[in-house]
């Protein structure tokens, strides 16, 4: 266990944002590659990053991954992003914001170039743009909001879509995109609050074996959630301990909404008891739960979750997409031989 407990989890900070009152990301990006073709010139990628973040933001790694502010009717403000061809081939890339939306704690992306109110309001100062190999050009999206706009959060993408075009050599249009997501309130006043709750947690096991903790997340502030967050696992079976693990990304909540934050475990995990401390977070919102978990043999049963408590937590600053790094640190030195040995070694 010495060695498990020198071990480091990794950081990754992921960037995108805005302008008006901003200050630099951190450096990040999304990527998008066409889709699979025999011509070799026809693998391309591309990516995409916010540039800038506001200053009443400069702490919050959300509005570094997104476009996210709260507008006053009438209001306008600047944000840029840059486009980046990281394939070995000049590519044209098509420049459009798009609708979305927030369904079944998900954040849904409209097909193609489907407005909505938000896209109405917002314009880029490029719409095409040629770039050569390892070439990238800086975009400046701009959003007006109307002095009549209603009350409310809006969703949207500002994305960045390169394609094949169908011609002889190719009977069928490649298309790949990537985007930077808009989460853009509207109303009078300051920032509406932005808060959660873990109602309740349960220990399962996934199709494949691997134990699973699902967290139930109720979103009772007013605006919408992207939950990431990672769990511990100590005082298990001979005293193990291991983790941090990951949630699953993707959970996102729209106001007074209900969805489920996933970690997955490593499949060499005993099935407990195990006490185990979940955080969960939300731009700078963040919540804590423990609980005493047993895992279920198989999947068809029902794990045991005693002794639940929940309270606010701290994260640390650390992004939970790469703790899972520490994940690999701990679990192998943790689990990898045999537990009897691992046991007698403790004693």
């Amino acid at each position: 266990m010495k060695g498990a407990r020198r071990c480091v989890a990794l950081l990754l900070a992921v960037a995108f944002t805005q302008a008006a009152g901003a200050v630099p990301a951190s450096a990040g990006a999304t990527r998008a590659s066409a889709a699979p073709s025999p011509d070799p010139a026809a693998h391309r990628t591309v990516g995409i990053r916010l540039l800038d973040a506001p200053v009443s933001r400069r702490d919050d790694p959300r509005a570094q991954a997104y476009i996210v502010d709260h507008l006053a009717p009438g209001s306008t403000i600047e944000r840029r992003v840059e486009v980046v061809n990281e394939s070995p081939t000049s590519i044209h890339v098509d420049l459009y914001a798009a609708a979305a939306a927030i369904a079944k704690g998900r954040f849904a992306f409209a097909p193609g170039r489907t407005p909505d109110e938000l896209t109405g309001w917002t314009s880029l100062d490029r719409t095409g743009l040629e770039l050569k190999p390892s070439g990238r050009a800086r975009v400046r999206t701009t959003i007006r909001v109307p002095k009549d706009a209603s009350e409310g959060e809006r969703y949207g993408v500002v994305w960045a879509q390169m394609g094949t075009p169908a011609d002889r050599s190719h009977t069928v249009t490649m298309l790949g995109r990537v985007g930077v997501r808009m989460y853009i309130d509207v109303g009078p006043g300051g920032e509406p609050p932005s808060d959660f709750k873990i109602d309740r947690i349960r220990s399962t096991r996934a199709a494949d074996g691997r134990p699973e903790v699902h967290a139930r997340i109720h979103n009772t502030g007013r605006r919408a959630l992207d939950i990431s967050g990672a769990l511990s696992l100590r005082d298990g079976p001979g005293g193990l301990r291991a983790g941090p693990f990951a949630a699953k990304t993707g959970t996102t909540l729209a106001p007074g909404d209900t969805g489920e934050a996933v970690v997955p475990l490593d499949a060499r995990v005993p099935d407990g008891p195990w006490k185990v401390a979940l955080s969960l977070r939300s731009g700078m919102v963040e919540r804590s739960t423990q609980a005493k978990v047993t895992f279920p043999e198989n999947p068809e049963t029902a794990g045991t979750v005693v002794a639940s408590a929940t309270g606010p937590g701290r994260l640390l600053g650390r992004s939970p997409t790469l703790v899972a790094g520490a994940l690999a640190a701990l679990v192998l030195v943790a689990l990898g031989l045999p537990v009897s040995r691992f046991l007698r070694r403790r004693r």
